[in-house]
């Protein structure tokens, strides 16, 4: 892949994939309607990704890079698995997390080793800002109960990936 066609496919996948955390955190905070022992936290980190993804609506924008064909899905699947977890409790909930920040922290930090070379520093100096709020809301995550539940945390991180990979084309 060219160069501008690696960063246009960068900034297309991140910013479905910030659109999917806002659809998650959205969905769990619909079953949880702002109660609960996590719902702060899910608050605070549904705040972040709509700041990460205001950012990345003006790439699309400014950069004119076409946003993936998949944003429908991408709208129902996030909803859902937020929803799905959040049904079976905050700890499920917080396991969620942990798995989507585990895969998004990989991606972005693949992301910033391809963009070591300079090529787009303003990429690349938001790339590092939204990953270490990231690796924050995974930690959090963590410390909130977020550690059970492996057989479904293995799924969420398979489907990461797997969105990670056609978002980039499609």
């Amino acid at each position: 892949m060219a160069a501008q066609e690696t960063v246009e496919a960068m900034i297309r996948v991140d910013h479905a994939g910030e659109y999917g955390a806002a659809r998650i955190y959205a969905g769990q905070l619909a079953v949880m309607g702002g109660r609960g022992p996590v719902a702060p936290a899910i608050g605070r980190m549904r705040a972040q990704e709509a700041r990460h993804l205001a950012v990345f609506d003006d790439l699309i924008t400014r950069r004119r890079v076409r946003p993936t064909l998949l944003h429908p899905l991408w709208h129902v699947a996030g909803y859902a698995l937020g929803v799905g977890t959040a049904l079976l409790g905050p700890d499920a909930a917080m396991a969620c997390t942990v798995a989507v920040e585990t895969e998004i922290d990989r991606h972005y930090q693949a992301q910033r080793d391809q963009l070591a070379d300079g090529r787009d520093p303003e990429l690349a100096g938001h790339i590092a800002d939204f990953q270490a709020e990231e690796v924050e809301h995974r930690d959090t995550a963590a410390e909130m109960g977020g550690t059970g539940y492996p057989v479904l945390s293995a799924l969420i991180r398979a489907g990461c990936r797997a969105a990670i990979a056609v978002t980039q084309r499609i």
